[in-house]
């Protein structure tokens, strides 16, 4: 290994432990985003209503997610 790459990879291995223990809470602009989401599909469920079944179960499946 050259030495760049024996430095970088604790840095990258750190960074990278961060942002999965970063991603573990929830804070207010994501609980904001999520009501504007949904909001944003509530308008198009009016706009655009689900023609039949499977489109229905696969619009209440992305909601889901």
């Amino acid at each position: 290994m050259t030495r760049l790459t024996r430095s970088l990879l604790p840095a990258l291995t750190l960074v990278a432990a961060l942002a999965a223990t970063a991603c573990t809470r929830e804070g207010p602009g994501e609980r904001a985003g999520r009501g504007l989401d949904r909001a944003g599909e509530r308008v198009r469920d009016t706009v655009d209503p689900p023609r039949g079944p499977v489109e229905r179960l696969g619009r209440s499946v992305d909601r889901a997610f």
